[in-house]
């Protein structure tokens, strides 16, 4: 089968389109023939690490159909439209744990369904089970139109939040957020964080903030929460370190989460998996939540899509059509 793989250089590994081995389903795995999968950043990130040894697989996130099922696997059968999360996924076949798929309604398409497990499930970790998001409560998103951003925004609609914040350094990106249902917009180059969030709450602060920024806006995101706020980071795209006020954080009794899939276990993975399908397959299907797509590149193009992403100017996610039916349609 083709497949993306990281291939190692001295100065970084290089992304190629390779012929390898199929891989053939486990006990308790799927073989799912995919579709589409979703680009990310960590998968740039990833693929620069690889300078020595055997090319590595990328892709966290796929859709497509069930090929074929290993012992055990009882959930699922051959033709099943599925999403999943796990590792390889850009690539023509990809296996997977049965408890990392979800089913793909008929509503949703390919595309879609390829942009949603990485950025939803993540979002939804960060924002529902970690960030204990009530009905009611203000919700902050900052870095609001990346992948994660806006999964943020929906999901905060979807599970009830009052009023959701948004930011951005593009006064584009800014007019865009508007249309997808923020009530208020911050462009952070030209307007302070605190100051629009302090007269938009009328001093009161925020509930929540999803925090895909780091240290750059970590002095201001404490300032912005309210009393009892939870601040959860999931990124660190302006600076890893930050100054902290224990004052701030005594005073209003605040807490500070962060949140990865690299230290969990294999079985707190899962558990993200199904509590994202638990609470949003019903929304996804009813179109009340829907990935944003910025941008589609075919399998073979994967470099450009990855140049395109480093670029910074993509509004959502960029998906790679992997089948050849999908790349030839698009």
């Amino acid at each position: 089968m083709r497949a993306a793989r990281a291939v190692p250089h001295p100065d970084g590994g290089k992304v190629a389109v390779l012929d390898v081995p199929t891989p053939t389903p486990g006990p308790d795995q799927v073989l799912v023939k995919v579709k589409a999968a979703g680009l990310n950043r960590g998968e740039i990130l990833q693929a620069g690490r690889v300078r020595t040894g055997e090319p590595q697989p990328i892709g966290v996130e796929f859709a497509g159909e069930v090929a074929a099922v290993g012992a055990g696997v009882t959930q699922w059968r051959e033709g099943d439209r599925v999403m999943g999360h796990g590792s390889g996924g850009q690539a023509e076949y990809a296996s997977a744990a049965s408890r990392a798929l979800i089913p793909v309604p008929d509503t949703v398409s390919w595309a879609d369904a390829a942009a949603f497990p990485n950025v939803f499930i993540t979002a939804h970790d960060a924002l529902i089970t970690n960030g204990q998001l009530h009905t009611g409560e203000t919700v902050l998103v900052n870095a609001a139109s990346s992948g994660i951003g806006l999964a943020s925004i929906q999901i905060a609609r979807a599970m009830g939040a009052s009023r959701i914040i948004a930011t951005s350094r593009s006064a584009g990106k800014v007019e865009r957020l508007k249309s997808m249902g923020v009530d208020c917009a911050i462009d952070v180059s030209v307007t302070g964080q605190v100051d629009a969030v302090t007269d938009f709450t009328g001093g009161r602060g925020v509930d929540v903030i999803v925090d895909s920024v780091g240290g750059t806006t970590f002095e201001a995101n404490l300032e912005s929460l309210a009393v009892q706020g939870r601040l959860v980071n999931i990124g660190r795209l302006g600076s890893s370190t930050a100054t902290i006020d224990l004052n701030a954080l005594w005073l209003k009794r605040l807490k500070l989460i962060g949140v990865t899939f690299r230290t969990r276990t294999e079985e707190e993975r899962l558990a993200c998996v199904q509590a994202c399908a638990r609470d949003l397959l019903a929304p996804l299907e009813a179109g009340t939540i829907s990935p944003i797509i910025d941008r589609t590149y075919r399998l073979d193009e994967i470099a450009a899509a990855h140049a395109y992403m480093q670029t910074d100017q993509h509004f959502g996610k960029i998906v790679l059509l992997v089948d050849d039916a999908l790349a030839d349609a698009s």
